[in-house]
């Protein structure tokens, strides 16, 4: 049976965040509840369950705290849970009150397979309005090197343990207590410097209004600032309420972002799954030198590392974890407009930029009445807005060729009158056939030959003329030309559509674009017949309009490199992440396969919401592969200047994105084609 489909196959781990309804001072009944919850934890293949503080005895205990029998009877259900753990290969995380030397500490216990592998004690004691930790316990800040007997067992204890999965690559988890959280310097962060990805956090955190937001912002904020996972697990039901009240917050963050969380107030035990990804930390740290920096920066501390081995489960155990269809796209609507109003500003203000600078009178920009010629032109009505200019400053040219539609080149018009710029045709065709007959070409004698060189000529000469034209006005040429095409070599290298002044959509993915033409069509501040306009665009096919059409009808760009949707979920997870082809084959299946699974983003088309089979997906991620890492990079070496709009890349060689011009596909191609479905 094939393991592909398994999520440990892929770098990712399931992690729970847990709280059970507590019985306060009854370590043996909340031991019988932490064990039905770590069992169904176990069961759907966690590697990682965390508890709250304080679980097996109750946190809002007070002075019970110190009374011997309640201590017995706490080290008797660590045992019996440890013991009833011994077929279970996932971490356990509880919270317990332990005495160490004399005195007591608030502590973690770390369990797996009948053993107790590790105990942190809690570093920073609150002791402030409600809480009055010090009354009882004292700091393990600074404990190191120490071991503590349970029963039989002698076991590391200190706050320098780190537990490291030897067949888990890159699960090193961390442990850090409620307050620990909240100090200037949580532990963690050095636990993260040490090469901890995965932090738990047993709170006990009293729930005020409002705090729950604060906790929110707590675990995102430091989960994106350590670049690790983080697991946070809150005392709920069962608690003492005489003055304060508790909510039973669990939730999982990974570098800033939520990927899951339980409902608050439960009667009940309650547990979020995640699957976390550790390649993701993984690729993130090692981009970032200023992570490895700090760390080197950091005081030198010796870690005890704890090594255990999880077996997680290889077969296909579901996936606990939202993969957007669309990651440069946000479904979430308020994000999306917010993402569409920052893209815009880039692109207009970075044009300004440019224009103010060159010291040039004109912008000059060839428009198609396609997606990208589109916002470019619009992009440039805005900046001479900006500037003071009167938008016929702005020329723009239709130039159409052999295989030029009557509904592009009408919608070209529309727009252009819409917009208010000087509007121009130009027709290529005398000139572009005047260079087929100098080179002979067989279409110069009536042949149908429709080759690249056919296709390319007229490319070529569109971008010669708008170059010659920004020469005549004292003008430069704005750039159309996308993200998507860029990484796929969709362009015309030299003289063609690859080059430009100026390109203000060098850093804009295909599948952003419909929607930042849709929101601006919505804001209705570009002129007052532009809606319209902007909407017929956006709803028409995509084609380069080259070769004329036949009785397939015209040439669709889709059909010769990928679907934009899925080639664009390619590029994110190939430049942003640098996952591995299968790995990115697993979570296109998981994000593709079923068109009505996730959330479709904000104003998509409903005609347009299809799903693609595992073969479709493999196809066209085989292909992007060929041309991403082996056909185009010559022309991303030599593309123009413009501005990076997305934090999910940039294909600038000045920028963040440097590779050579003559590289080969052959290591990611290996790795695809080795895939058994």
């Amino acid at each position: 049976m094939s393991t592909f489909r398994s999520l440990y196959r892929h770098g990712f781990a399931r992690v729970a965040a847990c709280t059970v309804p507590v019985r306060l001072a009854d370590p043996q009944h909340n031991m019988e509840q932490i064990l039905a919850l770590a069992c169904r934890c176990a069961q759907e293949g966690a590697v990682l369950a965390v508890f709250p503080e304080m679980c097996l005895s109750g946190y809002a205990i007070d002075d019970l705290r110190q009374q011997d029998a309640l201590l017995e009877g706490v080290v008797q259900a660590l045992l019996s849970l440890a013991d009833r753990s011994k077929d279970w290969n996932s971490l356990i995380v509880v919270g317990a009150p332990l005495v160490q030397r004399g005195r007591l500490f608030n502590c973690a216990v770390v369990l797996q397979r009948g053993r107790i592998l590790g105990i942190v004690p809690k570093s920073y004691l609150p002791n402030y309005r409600e809480f009055y930790d010090s009354r009882h316990f004292v700091s393990g800040s600074g404990i190191g090197q120490e071991t503590i007997r349970i029963g039989d067992q002698i076991v590391p204890f200190g706050t320098d343990l780190l537990f490291e999965a030897d067949d888990l690559p890159g699960f090193t988890l961390g442990i850090e207590i409620c307050e620990d959280l909240w100090v200037p310097s949580p532990p963690s962060t050095a636990m993260a410097m040490a090469g901890a990805t995965v932090i738990g956090n047993p709170s006990a955190s009293t729930i005020t209004i409002g705090k729950s937001e604060d906790r929110h912002l707590l675990c995102r904020a430091q989960s994106q600032r350590a670049l690790c996972a983080y697991v946070y697990a809150a005392a709920g039901a069962g608690e003492s309420t005489t003055d304060v009240a508790w909510d039973g917050q669990v939730s999982v963050y990974e570098s800033g972002r939520l990927l899951g969380e339980s409902a608050r107030f439960p009667k009940t035990a309650q547990v979020a799954f995640a699957d976390i990804d550790l390649d993701l930390l993984r690729q993130e740290r090692l981009r970032m030198g200023s992570f490895h920096d700090c760390a080197r920066a950091q005081e030198q501390r010796y870690w005890r590392r704890i090594d255990m081995i999880l077996s997680p489960p290889e077969h296909d155990i579901g996936f606990h974890r939202a993969v957007p269809r669309f990651p440069f796209v946000p479904e979430n609507e308020a994000r999306l407009d917010q993402d569409c109003y920052e893209a815009w500003t880039i692109q207009v203000r970075a044009l300004t930029q440019r224009l103010e600078t060159s010291g040039v009178e004109r912008a000059v920009i060839g428009v198609s009445g396609g997606l990208d010629s589109t916002l470019a032109l619009l992009v440039a009505a805005r900046a001479a807005d900006e500037m003071g200019w009167a938008r016929n400053r702005i020329h723009a040219y239709t130039m159409p060729g052999f295989a030029t539609g009557t509904a592009s080149l009408s919608l070209a018009h529309d727009l252009m009158k819409a917009l208010g710029v000087e509007a121009h045709e130009l027709d290529i065709r005398p000139t572009a056939m005047q260079m087929l007959g100098t080179i002979d070409h067989p279409f110069a004698t009536g042949k149908a030959v429709h080759d690249v060189t056919f296709e390319n000529v007229q490319a070529g000469l569109r971008t010669d003329f708008l170059f010659r034209l920004a020469n005549q006005c004292n003008g430069i040429v704005i750039g159309t030309g996308d993200l998507s095409e860029l990484a796929l070599g969709w362009c015309t290298y030299g003289v063609g559509d690859q080059m430009s002044h100026y390109n203000v959509n060098a850093g804009m993915p295909k599948t952003l674009i419909q929607h930042l033409i849709r929101w601006l069509a919505r804001q209705q501040d570009l002129g007052p017949d532009i809606a319209p306009v902007l909407e017929n665009i956006v709803s028409a096919e995509i084609t380069p309009e080259l070769v004329p059409a036949d009785e397939k009808g015209v040439q669709k760009t889709e059909e010769k490199i990928g679907p934009y949707p899925l080639q664009d979920f390619n590029l994110y997870y190939t430049l942003r992440h640098g996952f591995r082809p299968s790995k990115i084959l697993f979570l296109a299946m998981q994000a593709w396969e079923d068109k009505d699974r996730g959330i479709w983003p904000a104003h998509y088309p409903a005609d347009r919401r299809i799903a693609y089979d595992s073969a479709e997906i493999r196809h066209w991620l085989t292909l992007f592969i060929r041309r991403f890492f082996a056909f185009s990079q010559f022309k991303r070496s030599a593309m123009p200047n413009g501005p990076k709009l997305s934090s999910g890349g940039s294909l600038s060689p000045r920028g963040e994105w440097r590779a050579p011009s003559d590289g080969t596909a052959a290591a990611w191609l290996a790795e695809i084609e080795a895939v058994k479905l």
